[in-house]
């Protein structure tokens, strides 16, 4: 069913170091579809520690360069949106055409903030003293932290993830610790 379950830390997927999976059901069958590795304490230092030195080489990268390469993954979002669509309805129980609304919509959102690192604008405010130049700079201010609900799990995490790496901060997503709710019999 999925192509990876593994965890993505560094540039590259891993295995959890405790080796631990969750199972993946689908909520109308109660069938296993699949199974995610599962983070544990150690794998959530090697993400801190990632996040950290993606910082120091994203906080470099231009608004302009950010706002290009979010655009190629909204595109990318869009152009898979039938994929993930299902991907979804059989994890999260949803209607397709609600979970392909909700794709397509997060690719909307990814556009939206990256014209926003577009306009990371600072400003010239003018002084009491003629001698006195006052000026604002928009700056990285560091890693970020995001938590996703189970309901919504690609809009919450892409207004999250878009915001973070439009202001040129890197980031670490942690998806719901308990499972979902299973359905009504």
């Amino acid at each position: 069913m999925y192509s990876n379950t593994q965890l993505y830390i560094d540039g590259e997927w891993r295995d959890a170091q405790s080796g631990k999976t969750l199972a993946v059901t689908n909520p109308a069958t109660d069938e296993t579809i699949g199974h995610v590795a599962h983070a544990g304490q150690a794998d959530l230092d090697l993400a801190l520690a990632a996040t950290e030195r993606g910082f120091n080489i994203w906080r470099q990268t231009s608004a302009y360069q950010r706002a290009n390469m979010m655009r190629q993954a909204a595109a990318l979002l869009r152009e898979r949106a039938a994929q993930i669509a299902t991907l979804m309805t059989q994890e999260q129980g949803k209607p397709l055409a609600q979970a392909k609304v909700e794709v397509l919509g997060a690719a909307d959102v990814i556009d939206w903030f990256a014209g926003e690192a577009s306009r990371t604008y600072g400003q010239i405010i003018p002084a009491r003293q003629q001698d006195v130049q006052q000026q604002t700079l928009k700056l990285p201010v560091g890693p970020v932290a995001a938590f996703t609900p189970w309901n919504f799990p690609i809009n919450q995490i892409v207004r999250k993830l878009s915001a973070a790496l439009a202001a040129g901060c890197s980031i670490i997503i942690k998806g719901r610790k308990k499972p979902r709710p299973r359905r009504l019999r």
